[in-house]
C-alpha cells in the first residue's frame, strides 16, 4: 500500500485513503457501505487461451461482463481468469486485491488495460491500493493520470 500511495504523491494525484476490514467481493463492499462515496469498479485479471496476452479489465460492477463479446472487442482468443501464480507474476497481487494500482508492479508493461467506457468521467472512483483492507478514492482524471504513467497499453470497450 505504501508504494501505491508514494506513487500517487509523486504524480501529484489527490486521493483519500479509507481503511476497513478485508473485503473480497462487491457484496462485501456494499455491506460496509463503501460504495456510497463513489463507484467501485470490478477489476478482472484475464488471459487469452494460450496465456500469451494478459488483461486487466476495469468495469462497472453493476453490469455483467460478457467475456465472449469482450474478446471480440479486444481481438483476443477465448478469455479465462488468470491463475493466482500469473496474477502474482504480472501484477504482484493476490486474489481479492486485484486493482489497477497493481500496474506499478508490471515493469514489462505486458498487461493490457481494458476500461469499460461507462466508467469514463465518473466523479469518484475507488480501488484497493494493492491490499483489500483499504480503498483509495480519486477522480477520473487522476485515475487516468496514474494509468497513463504506468505505460501499459490502454483501450476502452463497452462491457
Amino acid at each position: 500500500m505504501e508504494e501505491v500511495l508514494a506513487r500517487l504523491e509523486e504524480l501529484g494525484i489527490k486521493y483519500e485513503l479509507e481503511e476497513h476490514e478485508a473485503v473480497f467481493t462487491i457484496e462485501a463492499i456494499i455491506s460496509l457501505g463503501l460504495n456510497k462515496k463513489g463507484m467501485i469498479p470490478v477489476n478482472l485479471f484475464l488471459r487469452d487461451e494460450k496465456g500469451k496476452r494478459h488483461f486487466l479489465v476495469i468495469h462497472d460492477g453493476e453490469k455483467h461482463t460478457d467475456l465472449k463479446a469482450l474478446r471480440g472487442q479486444i481481438g483476443s482468443s477465448r478469455l479465462s481468469f488468470g491463475s493466482d501464480e500469473r496474477l502474482m507474476r504480472h501484477l504482484g497481487l493476490t486474489r481479492g486485491a486485484v486493482s489497477p494500482f497493481g500496474l506499478i508492479n508490471n515493469t514489462a508493461h505486458d498487461v493490457e488495460v481494458v476500461i469499460d467506457g461507462s466508467i469514463r468521467g465518473r466523479e469518484v472512483l475507488g480501488f484497493h491500493p494493492n491490499v483489500n483492507t483499504a480503498t483509495v478514492w480519486l477522480g477520473w482524471e487522476d485515475f487516468m493520470k496514474f494509468i497513463e504513467a504506468c505505460g501499459n497499453p490502454v483501450r476502452f470497450v463497452e462491457c
